[in-house]
């Protein structure tokens, strides 16, 4: 930290140098994802590629809760009904942020994907 007392502004590191935290998920999610990415980066605009890519993002959506949050549960065996509490809290709040995040995805135009594309293309 700099003499001030205050921590240099992160905005100016490297993505890279950056602290960050990663999920794990299926090798058949990370095919579809490349895929995806790929098809948006070169293929021209098609309202269904909005439709694709809202879809995608919802179950990376999936993926990271059920990574981050259910996962810790499941190790941390704190039993059948938490669990399944849990799984249905954030159920609800996937679904919560999907159903926001889809309406602003599908109403994109192609540099606007291109541009959530090569976002999620940076942290894979």
């Amino acid at each position: 930290m700099p003499a001030s007392g205050k921590p240099k502004a992160a905005a100016k590191a490297t993505p890279a140098a950056l602290p960050s935290l990663r999920f794990y998920h299926s090798v058949e999610l990370r095919v579809q994802t490349l895929a995806l990415l790929e098809t948006l980066e070169s293929a021209e605009h098609h309202p269904a590629h909005g439709q694709a890519l809202a879809d995608l993002v919802q179950e990376l959506i999936n993926a990271g809760m059920e990574h981050y949050f259910l996962r810790a549960l499941k190790l941390a065996e704190v039993g059948f009904v938490t669990e399944q509490s849990a799984r249905l809290g954030l159920s609800g709040a996937a679904k919560l942020i999907s159903s926001v995040s889809r309406k602003f995805i599908e109403r994109m135009d192609k540099k606007q994907l291109t541009v959530v594309a090569a976002h999620i293309r940076s942290l894979i």
